[in-house]
């Protein structure tokens, strides 16, 4: 599926890396580009012929003739590269990919009550480093707790980017107060938990593919912001686990509904 993604002193709550301190972006009606996006994606491989991506487009009432001028506009972007009849996802998009399979299952393992702890130590930073290292703490699912101190439980397995280690002195410890305060403070877990709920909703009321298919889009910028913390400091009832089996549930509907359309 296609989607889209400061720090604060101490002395007040601090915004979460995700933005769910916000909430998640509402449902929104799908262009030609996001119907490719989506398409491609969510395929394994993420290469289709444009036969089979107009069809795509047909199916949520697009046009053949827009979606071929959105695929000749993505290419000129540098989002699409064409060979041999085939329209595939470049390097970044592939990496896109990569983030959202790991929102719908994220690795993590048994939490005993460490954090790490990146602290910023590169001085003279170039407004294009701050931004790349801002976005790379979203993807790790870091929260700001102060301006260049970033922090969260130890419980995930996931790669760092250079970037990290690059403008970063890394750490590990554990808070002496309650963790489940901090973590509160850290994110806005009520607030992702309502908007979970909501896009649950839209799910079960949207008609049609097309309706779906955005429903269905919206859960997946959400589950990008989980910041997919230990049990014990999550709220009661946290949504997370089953927001993702209704997002399962969509895809294996849409597995079955696409092969009639990109054969």
């Amino acid at each position: 599926m296609d989607h889209t993604a400061s720090g604060t002193g101490t002395d007040k709550s601090p915004q979460t890396s995700t933005g769910t301190r916000t909430g998640a972006p509402a449902p929104r009606p799908l262009t030609a580009r996001s119907v490719v996006l989506s398409t491609l994606l969510g395929h394994h491989p993420p290469q289709l012929p444009a036969r089979a991506l107009v069809r795509v487009g047909a199916l949520f009432g697009t046009a053949e003739g827009t979606v071929r001028v959105a695929l000749t506009r993505m290419v000129a972007a540098g989002d699409l590269e064409q060979r041999d009849g085939m329209y595939r996802l470049t390097e970044r998009l592939l990496a896109r990919q990569a983030r959202q399979d790991d929102a719908r299952s994220p690795r993590t393992r048994r939490w005993h009550g460490g954090w790490e702890i990146a602290v910023v130590t590169s001085e003279r930073r170039p407004a294009a480093e701050r931004t790349a290292l801002r976005s790379a703490m979203a993807d790790l699912r870091l929260a700001e707790l102060r301006e260049g101190t970033w922090l969260r439980p130890d419980n995930l397995l996931r790669p760092r980017p250079a970037v990290v280690s690059e403008q970063c002195t890394l750490l590990t410890g554990a808070p002496e107060g309650d963790p489940v305060r901090l973590a509160a403070r850290l994110w806005d877990l009520d607030g992702w938990a309502r908007q979970a709920g909501q896009l649950l909703t839209d799910l079960d009321r949207a008609d049609g593919p097309a309706g779906r298919f955005t429903a269905a889009a919206a859960i997946l910028r959400h589950l990008l912001t989980d910041p997919v913390l230990p049990a014990r400091l999550l709220p009661a009832d946290w949504p997370g686990a089953r927001l993702r089996a209704r997002y399962d549930d969509f895809e294996r509907e849409l597995r079955g509904l696409l092969p009639r359309h990109t054969g």
